[in-house]
């Protein structure tokens, strides 16, 4: 059942196509497409003369839900689906979640292409409480250290879950999750200080390494590439979606640095910043009004506020060096085949 949702945008837009196909020259009739949270309702006119071919028209790898007659002939296709049928692309894109598909007609056999395609996408913003179904200390390999328990993993293309394979395409997105459990702590505030690439699970002095977040919480990775910090579902987790194009083609380990702190304390040392391609700025993930905390991602950036949670030896128990990989960064060419094949595990942390 398809709900349907005002908040949701599709971005298609259809004028009169005539289109050659083994028939003929056929003007195709409307499109329309409505968007809801689960899935989509569209509906594609066809003309009389290209009615007896119904079969021929698809949603993804979907044939009609259903059809209409109409006067004169004419015959009104409807697919209602779910977007997770008929092979939609479920793309996160900062604050917005993309469904992408496209009807078909397909004259011929599907080993050739068809002769006409019209893609279109639904989006919708992503829920601010939105929270993964798997938080499950039990389901993923942790460390604690000051009483605390730290937790990092790759997420699946959904961020549903905990990926079942380490094989990635080149130039693909990868979610990791960072998360501390807060146990006897007062509210905690979870942040990624520092991350590099290395293609060893131990880094050696004067190794050579791929930075990604440095300087106390920049996300340099933005700069260069797309790399970006997802919203927040809580103060106690971080995503960071890590764009693979600059590693390379091997395998890969992530070295980051995970710290703890006040969630009342934010400051140059105490923060998740991120490059906006489109502002020319940086911007804190946290609270855009103190977008000044960042403006020391090009220099050097200082912790300048004392915690409220006391001595020195304590602040040591709030952060933690955690590995993650080895993740194989394959040819986007072969990467989907490889990610099918390929198992999960080999993640440490």
């Amino acid at each position: 059942m398809i709900h349907l949702s005002v908040g949701v945008i599709i971005l298609a837009a259809f004028a009169g196509v005539v289109v050659v196909g083994d028939e003929g020259i056929f003007p195709f009739a409307a499109i329309n497409i409505v968007c809801g949270t689960d899935g989509v309702n569209a509906t594609w006119k066809l003309n009389r003369q290209l009615a007896p071919y119904a079969t021929r028209f698809f949603l993804g790898n979907c044939i009609r839900s259903s059809a209409t007659k109409l006067p004169g002939g004419a015959l009104q296709l409807n697919f209602n689906v779910d977007f997770a049928e008929c092979r939609f692309k479920r793309q996160m894109k900062g604050k917005h979640v993309v469904y992408v598909n496209k009807l078909t007609y397909r004259p011929q056999s599907k080993s050739k292409p068809p002769s006409y395609t019209y893609p279109f996408q639904c989006v919708s913003k992503r829920e601010t409480v939105w929270v993964p179904p798997f938080l499950n200390p039990g389901s993923i390999l942790s460390s604690g250290r000051g009483g605390l328990v730290f937790h990092m993993a790759l997420l699946n293309d959904q961020l549903s879950g905990i990926a079942q394979t380490n094989v990635i395409p080149l130039g693909s997105f990868m979610p990791i999750w960072a998360a501390v459990e807060q146990q006897a702590h007062q509210p905690l505030r979870l942040f990624m200080e520092e991350c590099v690439a290395a293609t060893t699970a131990v880094l050696k002095p004067d190794q050579q390494v791929y930075p990604i977040i440095g300087n106390k919480g920049c996300l340099t990775d933005s700069v260069r590439g797309n790399s970006m910090f997802l919203p927040r579902y809580h103060s106690s987790a971080i995503v960071l979606y890590l764009q693979s194009f600059m590693f390379g083609v091997g395998e890969v380990y992530l070295h980051c640095k995970l710290v703890a702190w006040d969630p009342q304390v934010l400051d140059e040392g105490k923060k998740a910043c991120q490059y906006s391609k489109q502002t020319g700025e940086w911007e804190l993930l946290d609270d855009p009004s103190q977008n000044d905390l960042c403006s020391c991602c090009d220099d050097s950036c200082r912790s300048m506020s004392k915690s409220k949670r006391g001595a020195d030896q304590e602040l040591q128990g709030l952060s933690q060096h955690s590995v993650l990989g080895p993740f194989v960064i394959v040819d986007a060419y072969y990467g989907r085949m490889a990610a099918a094949a390929a198992g999960a595990g080999g993640f440490l942390s």
